[in-house]
């Protein structure tokens, strides 16, 4: 399985959301800093359309995990609730194309 790290605790706001996130994803340069492309990108890990440094298998799976994920709840709760939420989304489109789902979130 593929993984990937955020630090909750270096996430403040959008801002260093965004930050963290290029960094553990490998977003292209540009990457919008928004939430709306921060999905799109994740809607591709099994496609060569280089939107992340991941190219998943077709049943392989991305593990997201947010260490300091008490922190971030502390600091921004909405985020957090956000990410969970889109994540699901992700997943739900990828079923929509008759693939398994490609995203897991795990809080440490």
């Amino acid at each position: 399985m593929a993984s990937t790290e955020l630090n909750g605790a270096a996430i403040v706001d959008m801002d260093s959301f965004h930050a963290e996130s290029r960094a553990a994803f490998g977003f292209p340069d540009y990457y919008a800093n928004t939430i709306d492309a921060w999905v799109d990108c994740l809607s591709y890990l099994r496609d060569e359309d280089g939107m992340t440094r991941f190219r998943l298998k077709p049943n392989e799976v991305l593990e997201i995990v947010i260490v300091n994920a008490d922190a971030m709840r502390a600091a921004v709760p909405d985020l957090l609730e956000e990410i969970t939420y889109c994540i699901a989304g992700i997943n739900e489109r990828y079923d929509d194309y008759g693939e398994k789902p490609a995203l897991k979130l795990v809080l440490r």
